[in-house]
Protein backbone atom coordinates (compact mmCIF):
# COMPACT_ATOMS: atom_id res chain seq x y z
CA UNK A 1 0.00 0.00 0.00
CA UNK A 2 1.10 3.34 -0.72
CA UNK A 3 1.58 6.65 0.89
CA UNK A 4 -1.45 8.69 2.39
CA UNK A 5 -1.88 10.94 -0.34
CA UNK A 6 -1.83 8.06 -2.89
CA UNK A 7 -4.26 6.31 -0.66
CA UNK A 8 -6.69 9.57 -0.92
CA UNK A 9 -6.23 8.91 -4.56
CA UNK A 10 -7.63 5.78 -4.69
CA UNK A 11 -10.26 5.18 -6.94
CA UNK A 12 -12.23 1.42 -6.70
CA UNK A 13 -14.23 2.04 -9.26
CA UNK A 14 -12.26 2.46 -12.97
CA UNK A 15 -15.41 4.68 -14.69
CA UNK A 16 -16.24 8.18 -13.20
CA UNK A 17 -17.06 8.80 -10.03
CA UNK A 18 -21.26 8.36 -8.72
CA UNK A 19 -23.15 9.48 -6.12
CA UNK A 20 -23.25 7.85 -2.82
CA UNK A 21 -25.42 5.99 -2.08
CA UNK A 22 -25.91 4.85 1.34
CA UNK A 23 -24.56 0.65 2.08
CA UNK A 24 -27.17 -1.63 2.15
CA UNK A 25 -26.61 -5.25 4.38
CA UNK A 26 -28.32 -8.30 2.40
CA UNK A 27 -28.41 -8.58 -1.12
CA UNK A 28 -26.83 -5.67 -3.11
CA UNK A 29 -28.48 -4.12 -6.15
CA UNK A 30 -27.44 -5.90 -9.94
CA UNK A 31 -26.00 -3.32 -12.44
CA UNK A 32 -26.19 -3.90 -15.79
CA UNK A 33 -23.58 -5.72 -17.54
CA UNK A 34 -20.04 -5.17 -18.90
CA UNK A 35 -17.67 -2.34 -17.61
CA UNK A 36 -20.37 0.06 -17.39
CA UNK A 37 -21.32 0.03 -14.16
CA UNK A 38 -22.71 3.40 -13.61
CA UNK A 39 -24.93 3.31 -16.21
CA UNK A 40 -29.01 3.32 -15.55
CA UNK A 41 -30.53 3.52 -12.93
CA UNK A 42 -29.27 1.37 -9.30
CA UNK A 43 -32.24 -0.97 -7.93
CA UNK A 44 -32.19 -0.99 -3.90
CA UNK A 45 -30.27 -3.92 -2.37
CA UNK A 46 -33.51 -6.19 -2.28
CA UNK A 47 -33.85 -5.70 -6.03
CA UNK A 48 -31.12 -8.82 -6.32
CA UNK A 49 -32.44 -11.47 -4.66
CA UNK A 50 -36.10 -11.02 -5.97
CA UNK A 51 -34.60 -11.07 -9.55
CA UNK A 52 -32.69 -13.95 -8.18
CA UNK A 53 -36.34 -15.38 -7.65
CA UNK A 54 -37.56 -14.72 -10.38
CA UNK A 55 -35.16 -16.28 -12.58
CA UNK A 56 -35.64 -19.53 -10.41
CA UNK A 57 -39.49 -19.52 -11.03
CA UNK A 58 -39.37 -18.69 -14.76
CA UNK A 59 -36.89 -22.40 -14.91
CA UNK A 60 -39.97 -24.03 -13.08
CA UNK A 61 -42.36 -22.87 -15.22
CA UNK A 62 -40.23 -23.81 -18.45
CA UNK A 63 -39.22 -27.33 -17.01
CA UNK A 64 -43.13 -27.39 -16.20
CA UNK A 65 -43.68 -26.95 -19.85
CA UNK A 66 -41.40 -28.98 -21.14
CA UNK A 67 -42.47 -32.33 -18.82
CA UNK A 68 -39.21 -32.44 -17.36
CA UNK A 69 -40.26 -31.61 -14.24
CA UNK A 70 -41.10 -34.93 -11.93
CA UNK A 71 -43.79 -35.84 -10.06
CA UNK A 72 -43.42 -33.94 -6.64
CA UNK A 73 -43.20 -29.99 -6.63
CA UNK A 74 -39.70 -29.78 -6.21
CA UNK A 75 -37.42 -28.97 -8.48
CA UNK A 76 -33.37 -29.35 -9.06
CA UNK A 77 -31.37 -27.80 -11.22
CA UNK A 78 -27.72 -28.13 -11.18
CA UNK A 79 -24.47 -26.07 -11.83
CA UNK A 80 -24.53 -28.10 -15.98
CA UNK A 81 -27.99 -26.48 -16.37
CA UNK A 82 -27.52 -22.55 -15.40
CA UNK A 83 -26.61 -20.34 -17.90
CA UNK A 84 -23.17 -18.27 -16.73
CA UNK A 85 -25.93 -14.89 -16.39
CA UNK A 86 -27.44 -17.24 -13.44
CA UNK A 87 -24.28 -18.68 -11.46
CA UNK A 88 -22.83 -14.61 -11.51
CA UNK A 89 -26.03 -13.38 -10.22
CA UNK A 90 -25.83 -16.23 -7.56
CA UNK A 91 -22.07 -15.65 -6.49
CA UNK A 92 -22.99 -11.94 -6.00
CA UNK A 93 -26.02 -12.81 -3.81
CA UNK A 94 -23.89 -14.65 -1.44
CA UNK A 95 -20.90 -12.31 -1.41
CA UNK A 96 -23.52 -9.51 -0.65
CA UNK A 97 -24.86 -11.39 2.04
CA UNK A 98 -22.21 -13.55 3.56
CA UNK A 99 -18.63 -11.35 2.26
CA UNK A 100 -18.88 -8.76 5.02
CA UNK A 101 -21.54 -8.59 7.36
CA UNK A 102 -21.67 -6.24 10.25
CA UNK A 103 -22.82 -6.92 13.71
CA UNK A 104 -25.76 -5.34 15.06
CA UNK A 105 -23.98 -2.82 17.84
CA UNK A 106 -21.15 -0.69 18.10
CA UNK A 107 -18.16 -2.09 20.48
CA UNK A 108 -17.88 -0.86 24.10
CA UNK A 109 -14.97 -1.54 26.63
CA UNK A 110 -15.62 -4.57 28.67
CA UNK A 111 -14.82 -3.71 32.07
CA UNK A 112 -14.16 -6.63 34.36
CA UNK A 113 -14.98 -4.92 37.20
CA UNK A 114 -18.61 -3.62 37.62
CA UNK A 115 -19.24 -0.22 39.23
CA UNK A 116 -22.74 -0.88 40.49
CA UNK A 117 -23.36 -2.51 43.24
CA UNK A 118 -23.97 -6.36 42.39
CA UNK A 119 -27.85 -5.91 44.06
CA UNK A 120 -28.29 -3.12 41.46
CA UNK A 121 -26.93 -4.89 38.32
CA UNK A 122 -30.09 -7.62 36.90
CA UNK A 123 -29.16 -10.96 37.12
CA UNK A 124 -29.34 -11.64 33.19
CA UNK A 125 -26.54 -8.91 33.01
CA UNK A 126 -24.38 -9.95 35.51
CA UNK A 127 -24.79 -13.60 34.54
CA UNK A 128 -23.49 -12.36 31.20
CA UNK A 129 -20.66 -10.81 32.69
CA UNK A 130 -19.61 -13.60 34.34
CA UNK A 131 -19.62 -15.96 31.30
CA UNK A 132 -17.57 -13.13 29.30
CA UNK A 133 -15.02 -13.46 31.92
CA UNK A 134 -14.73 -17.19 31.75
CA UNK A 135 -14.32 -16.60 28.07
CA UNK A 136 -11.54 -13.91 27.98
CA UNK A 137 -9.70 -16.96 30.71
CA UNK A 138 -10.54 -19.89 28.47
CA UNK A 139 -9.04 -17.97 25.31
CA UNK A 140 -5.77 -16.71 27.65
CA UNK A 141 -6.23 -12.80 27.43
CA UNK A 142 -6.69 -11.98 30.82
CA UNK A 143 -2.99 -13.64 31.62
CA UNK A 144 -1.19 -11.44 29.40
CA UNK A 145 -0.57 -8.09 30.01
CA UNK A 146 0.63 -6.60 26.75
CA UNK A 147 -2.08 -5.80 24.52
CA UNK A 148 -2.27 -6.31 20.85
CA UNK A 149 -2.13 -3.33 18.98
CA UNK A 150 -2.92 -4.81 15.23
CA UNK A 151 -3.77 -7.83 13.94
CA UNK A 152 -3.03 -9.23 10.77
CA UNK A 153 -5.14 -12.47 9.65
CA UNK A 154 -5.64 -15.00 6.09
CA UNK A 155 -8.27 -17.42 5.34
CA UNK A 156 -9.74 -19.58 2.50
CA UNK A 157 -13.60 -19.40 1.91
CA UNK A 158 -15.84 -21.46 -0.26
CA UNK A 159 -19.10 -20.33 -1.09
CA UNK A 160 -22.57 -21.64 -2.43
CA UNK A 161 -26.30 -20.69 -3.18
CA UNK A 162 -28.09 -23.87 -1.83
CA UNK A 163 -31.27 -23.60 -2.59
CA UNK A 164 -34.28 -21.40 -2.75
CA UNK A 165 -38.28 -22.22 -1.91
CA UNK A 166 -41.17 -20.23 -3.74
CA UNK A 167 -44.34 -20.41 -1.77
CA UNK A 168 -47.79 -19.36 -3.67
CA UNK A 169 -51.12 -19.99 -2.63
CA UNK A 170 -49.95 -22.96 0.39
CA UNK A 171 -48.20 -24.59 -2.17
CA UNK A 172 -44.13 -24.45 -2.26
CA UNK A 173 -41.45 -25.14 -5.02
CA UNK A 174 -37.64 -26.36 -3.99
CA UNK A 175 -35.19 -25.58 -6.46
CA UNK A 176 -31.51 -26.46 -5.95
CA UNK A 177 -29.58 -23.38 -6.99
CA UNK A 178 -25.91 -24.05 -7.29
CA UNK A 179 -24.95 -27.19 -6.50
CA UNK A 180 -26.58 -30.60 -5.47
CA UNK A 181 -23.66 -31.42 -3.17
CA UNK A 182 -21.59 -29.62 -0.48
CA UNK A 183 -18.43 -30.28 -2.08
CA UNK A 184 -19.54 -28.19 -5.16
CA UNK A 185 -19.60 -23.97 -4.41
CA UNK A 186 -16.98 -20.81 -5.64
CA UNK A 187 -13.76 -20.96 -3.78
CA UNK A 188 -11.63 -17.70 -2.31
CA UNK A 189 -9.32 -15.96 -0.12
CA UNK A 190 -9.61 -13.06 2.10
CA UNK A 191 -7.27 -11.02 3.87
CA UNK A 192 -7.85 -8.69 6.87
CA UNK A 193 -5.98 -6.13 8.79
CA UNK A 194 -7.36 -4.69 12.19
CA UNK A 195 -6.07 -1.86 14.16
CA UNK A 196 -7.67 -0.12 17.91
CA UNK A 197 -9.84 1.43 17.89
CA UNK A 198 -12.34 0.18 15.45
CA UNK A 199 -10.32 -0.04 12.40
CA UNK A 200 -10.85 -2.79 9.87
CA UNK A 201 -9.90 -3.74 6.10
CA UNK A 202 -10.55 -6.38 4.70
CA UNK A 203 -10.32 -7.48 0.55
CA UNK A 204 -12.18 -10.84 -0.22
CA UNK A 205 -11.62 -12.69 -3.78
CA UNK A 206 -14.00 -15.33 -4.91
CA UNK A 207 -13.94 -16.95 -8.13
CA UNK A 208 -12.04 -13.64 -9.09
CA UNK A 209 -14.81 -11.11 -7.84
CA UNK A 210 -13.28 -9.38 -5.44
CA UNK A 211 -14.80 -7.42 -2.86
CA UNK A 212 -13.58 -4.76 -0.50
CA UNK A 213 -14.72 -2.89 2.93
CA UNK A 214 -13.12 -1.14 5.40
CA UNK A 215 -13.67 1.21 8.51
CA UNK A 216 -11.30 4.10 9.58
CA UNK A 217 -13.08 4.15 12.92
CA UNK A 218 -15.89 6.29 12.39
CA UNK A 219 -16.50 5.49 8.59
CA UNK A 220 -17.42 1.65 7.60
CA UNK A 221 -17.67 1.85 3.50
CA UNK A 222 -17.83 -1.19 1.17
CA UNK A 223 -16.88 -1.68 -2.29
CA UNK A 224 -18.39 -4.31 -4.92
CA UNK A 225 -17.60 -4.75 -8.65
CA UNK A 226 -21.43 -4.51 -9.66
CA UNK A 227 -22.17 -1.76 -7.10
CA UNK A 228 -19.37 0.76 -6.56
CA UNK A 229 -17.96 2.05 -3.17
CA UNK A 230 -20.81 2.83 -0.52
CA UNK A 231 -21.22 4.29 2.94
CA UNK A 232 -22.69 2.60 5.54
CA UNK A 233 -25.36 4.70 7.82
CA UNK A 234 -26.01 4.39 11.46
CA UNK A 235 -23.34 3.78 14.29
CA UNK A 236 -19.70 2.30 13.32
CA UNK A 237 -20.23 -1.11 14.01
CA UNK A 238 -17.36 -4.09 13.53
CA UNK A 239 -16.82 -6.69 10.70
CA UNK A 240 -18.67 -10.02 11.84
CA UNK A 241 -15.67 -11.96 10.28
CA UNK A 242 -13.51 -10.56 13.49
CA UNK A 243 -15.89 -11.38 16.36
CA UNK A 244 -16.60 -14.90 15.05
CA UNK A 245 -13.23 -16.29 17.06
CA UNK A 246 -11.12 -14.40 15.55
CA UNK A 247 -10.45 -11.84 18.08
CA UNK A 248 -11.61 -12.33 21.76
CA UNK A 249 -11.31 -9.24 23.01
CA UNK A 250 -13.79 -7.46 20.16
CA UNK A 251 -16.23 -10.33 21.24
CA UNK A 252 -15.97 -9.28 24.70
CA UNK A 253 -16.39 -5.54 23.88
CA UNK A 254 -19.38 -6.92 21.53
CA UNK A 255 -21.11 -8.69 24.41
CA UNK A 256 -20.26 -5.69 26.83
CA UNK A 257 -24.05 -5.17 27.55
CA UNK A 258 -25.00 -8.44 26.72
CA UNK A 259 -28.04 -10.38 28.87
CA UNK A 260 -27.82 -13.98 29.66
CA UNK A 261 -31.25 -14.95 28.54
CA UNK A 262 -31.15 -18.95 28.28
CA UNK A 263 -29.34 -22.34 28.21
CA UNK A 264 -29.67 -23.85 24.97
CA UNK A 265 -27.67 -27.22 23.59
CA UNK A 266 -25.58 -27.02 20.16
CA UNK A 267 -24.70 -30.22 18.99
CA UNK A 268 -22.80 -32.18 22.28
CA UNK A 269 -22.74 -28.76 23.98
CA UNK A 270 -24.40 -27.32 26.42
CA UNK A 271 -24.18 -23.60 26.27
CA UNK A 272 -25.41 -20.14 27.47
CA UNK A 273 -27.04 -18.06 25.13
CA UNK A 274 -26.05 -14.42 25.46
CA UNK A 275 -27.63 -11.19 23.40
CA UNK A 276 -27.59 -7.96 22.27
CA UNK A 277 -29.57 -6.12 20.03
CA UNK A 278 -29.28 -2.36 18.61
CA UNK A 279 -31.35 -0.12 20.60
CA UNK A 280 -34.13 2.22 18.68
CA UNK A 281 -32.00 5.35 18.38
CA UNK A 282 -29.45 3.27 15.93
CA UNK A 283 -31.97 1.32 13.87
CA UNK A 284 -33.18 4.62 13.06
CA UNK A 285 -30.07 5.73 12.17
CA UNK A 286 -29.88 2.92 9.53
CA UNK A 287 -33.17 3.92 7.42
CA UNK A 288 -32.78 4.45 3.61
CA UNK A 289 -35.83 5.78 1.86
CA UNK A 290 -38.47 3.45 1.95
CA UNK A 291 -35.92 0.54 3.28
CA UNK A 292 -36.53 0.47 7.17
CA UNK A 293 -34.99 -1.58 9.52
CA UNK A 294 -37.05 -2.82 12.17
CA UNK A 295 -34.65 -5.40 14.37
CA UNK A 296 -31.08 -6.71 14.32
CA UNK A 297 -30.33 -9.27 16.89
CA UNK A 298 -27.08 -11.07 17.85
CA UNK A 299 -26.85 -14.39 20.13
CA UNK A 300 -23.52 -15.80 21.34
CA UNK A 301 -23.51 -19.26 22.73
CA UNK A 302 -20.42 -19.96 24.73
CA UNK A 303 -19.79 -23.56 25.99
CA UNK A 304 -20.32 -23.85 29.50
CA UNK A 305 -17.72 -26.98 29.61
CA UNK A 306 -14.31 -24.95 27.10
CA UNK A 307 -15.62 -21.63 27.90
CA UNK A 308 -15.73 -20.55 24.61
CA UNK A 309 -17.76 -19.36 21.84
CA UNK A 310 -18.79 -22.06 19.41
CA UNK A 311 -21.58 -20.66 17.63
CA UNK A 312 -22.67 -17.21 16.94
CA UNK A 313 -26.90 -16.35 15.26
CA UNK A 314 -27.52 -13.06 14.19
CA UNK A 315 -31.46 -11.82 12.49
CA UNK A 316 -31.61 -8.96 10.46
CA UNK A 317 -35.23 -7.77 10.12
CA UNK A 318 -36.32 -5.03 7.07
CA UNK A 319 -39.03 -3.49 5.83
CA UNK A 320 -39.65 -2.02 2.39
CA UNK A 321 -42.69 0.19 1.92
CA UNK A 322 -42.30 1.41 -1.48
CA UNK A 323 -44.18 4.08 -3.04
CA UNK A 324 -47.38 2.28 -4.64
CA UNK A 325 -46.42 -1.17 -3.58
CA UNK A 326 -47.65 -3.58 -0.71
CA UNK A 327 -45.34 -3.66 2.12
CA UNK A 328 -42.74 -6.24 1.71
CA UNK A 329 -40.41 -7.80 4.40
CA UNK A 330 -36.74 -9.56 4.82
CA UNK A 331 -35.62 -11.55 7.57
CA UNK A 332 -31.61 -12.16 7.21
CA UNK A 333 -30.62 -14.93 9.52
CA UNK A 334 -27.09 -16.35 9.60
CA UNK A 335 -25.70 -19.14 11.92
CA UNK A 336 -22.08 -19.29 12.31
CA UNK A 337 -19.99 -22.27 13.89
CA UNK A 338 -17.06 -22.06 15.40
CA UNK A 339 -14.37 -24.39 16.09
CA UNK A 340 -10.72 -25.47 16.04
CA UNK A 341 -9.55 -23.34 18.75
CA UNK A 342 -5.72 -22.83 18.19
CA UNK A 343 -2.73 -21.08 20.27
CA UNK A 344 -1.57 -17.88 18.65
CA UNK A 345 1.11 -15.72 20.85
CA UNK A 346 -1.08 -17.37 23.95
CA UNK A 347 -4.42 -16.72 22.86
CA UNK A 348 -6.98 -19.43 21.70
CA UNK A 349 -8.26 -18.35 17.86
CA UNK A 350 -11.18 -20.36 16.10
CA UNK A 351 -9.56 -21.28 13.25
CA UNK A 352 -12.52 -23.06 11.31
CA UNK A 353 -16.15 -22.95 10.99
CA UNK A 354 -19.67 -22.47 8.99
CA UNK A 355 -22.06 -20.34 8.23
CA UNK A 356 -25.47 -21.03 7.05
CA UNK A 357 -27.80 -17.87 5.79
CA UNK A 358 -31.29 -17.52 4.94
CA UNK A 359 -33.02 -14.71 3.29
CA UNK A 360 -36.80 -14.61 3.67
CA UNK A 361 -38.82 -12.54 1.52
CA UNK A 362 -43.02 -12.42 2.68
CA UNK A 363 -45.97 -9.44 2.55
CA UNK A 364 -48.11 -8.28 4.48
CA UNK A 365 -50.90 -8.33 1.84
CA UNK A 366 -49.13 -11.07 -1.39
CA UNK A 367 -49.62 -14.70 -0.44
CA UNK A 368 -46.40 -15.07 -2.39
CA UNK A 369 -43.14 -15.59 -0.25
CA UNK A 370 -39.78 -16.86 -0.79
CA UNK A 371 -36.64 -18.21 0.99
CA UNK A 372 -32.93 -18.53 -0.06
CA UNK A 373 -30.51 -20.53 1.63
CA UNK A 374 -26.40 -20.50 1.45
CA UNK A 375 -23.76 -21.54 2.64
CA UNK A 376 -19.79 -20.05 3.31
CA UNK A 377 -17.21 -22.85 5.35
CA UNK A 378 -14.06 -21.05 6.33
CA UNK A 379 -10.73 -21.42 7.26
CA UNK A 380 -7.84 -18.93 9.41
CA UNK A 381 -4.45 -19.67 7.83
CA UNK A 382 -2.09 -17.17 9.49
CA UNK A 383 -2.46 -14.71 12.27
CA UNK A 384 -0.20 -12.45 13.04
CA UNK A 385 -0.42 -10.01 15.84
CA UNK A 386 1.64 -6.27 16.15
CA UNK A 387 2.63 -6.22 12.59
CA UNK A 388 5.19 -3.85 12.37
CA UNK A 389 4.38 -0.72 10.43
CA UNK A 390 0.97 -0.89 10.21
CA UNK A 391 -0.33 2.49 9.93
CA UNK A 392 -3.73 4.62 9.84
CA UNK A 393 -2.90 4.98 6.41
CA UNK A 394 -3.90 1.70 5.93
CA UNK A 395 -7.22 2.43 6.85
CA UNK A 396 -8.31 5.57 4.69
CA UNK A 397 -11.47 5.08 2.73
CA UNK A 398 -11.51 5.38 -1.08
CA UNK A 399 -11.31 9.13 -2.20
CA UNK A 400 -14.71 9.21 -3.09
CA UNK A 401 -15.93 8.18 0.49
CA UNK A 402 -13.12 10.96 1.87
CA UNK A 403 -14.64 13.55 -0.46
CA UNK A 404 -18.06 13.02 0.43
CA UNK A 405 -17.40 13.05 4.06
CA UNK A 406 -15.11 16.61 3.65
CA UNK A 407 -17.94 17.87 1.43
CA UNK A 408 -20.84 17.13 4.26
CA UNK A 409 -22.05 19.84 6.32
Amino acid sequence: MGSRSGRRKQRWCSTSVQPLTPLMEGPDPDTSEGNNVGSGKKERSWELIRSWVRTHKTNNNNNNNNNFSSSSSAHFYTNSGRSPSNKRLDLRLVLSVLGCPLAPVSLLQYDPVPHSPITEIPIERSSAHYIIQQYLAATGCLKHKRVAKNMYATGSVRMVCCETEIGWGGKTTSAAAAAGSRGMGDSGCFVLWQMSPGMWSVELVVSGVKVVAGSNGKTVWRHMPWLGTHAAKGPQRPLRRIIQGLDPKSTANLFANAQCICEKRIGVEDCFVLKVAADRAAVVERIDGPAEVIRHVLYGYFSQKSGLLIHLEDSHLTRVQAPGADTVYWETTIGSSVGDYREVDGTLIAHQGRSVATVFRFGEVSVQNSRTRMEEVWRIDDVVYNVPGLSLDYFIPPADISDNANHSP
